[in-house]
């Protein structure tokens, strides 16, 4: 009989936070797809643009500049949309993951651009693309072997 008592506070708390896990975690994913989502919509509202209200810097390769630049924005949006779990225990698939998803949604911006007037699609578009997601998880590989180091160097002093 004794065994069949009421849970403790502890036990209660348990439950309650077991209830909410599943908002606590759609909130969380929610808030780190958000700069995803803004940045896709930033690239389809630039691609929706006529071709002749566009301007882009007069230097050779400004347009390939630009796609590397801002799908290395969109490379580093999606690696920070993965919980932190993946990101530290599965880099190689938040890598593949990252590049494969700004290939996809770059290949259909190209596909987009192609019903828009004064616009046309390129491979090489898609190329810049790629090499700016690459780029991206570089630095990002770079970065977090770095603050690790940096992690370890810390306490190698202490």
């Amino acid at each position: 009989q004794a065994d069949q008592k009421e849970g403790t506070a502890g036990d209660v708390e348990r439950d309650s936070y077991r209830q909410q896990w599943p908002l606590v975690f759609m909130g969380q994913t929610i808030l780190r797809l958000t700069p995803v989502i803004i940045t896709m919509g930033v690239i389809f509202f630039l691609s929706h643009q006529p071709g002749d209200l566009f301007a882009v810097y007069d230097f050779r390769w400004a347009d390939k500049l630009a796609h590397l630049t801002v799908y290395a924005v969109l490379c580093a949006t999606v690696i920070y949309a993965f919980p932190d779990r993946y990101r530290r225990s599965a880099k190689g698939m938040v890598i593949c993951v990252s590049i494969v998803l700004c290939l996809i949604y770059g290949l259909s911006d190209e596909f987009h651009q192609s019903f828009i007037p004064g616009r046309y699609p390129s491979i090489a578009d898609v190329a810049a693309d790629v090499i700016g997601a690459s780029l991206a998880c570089m630095l990002w590989l770079w970065w977090d072997k770095s603050k690790h180091t940096g992690r370890l160097r810390k306490r190698a002093v202490k």
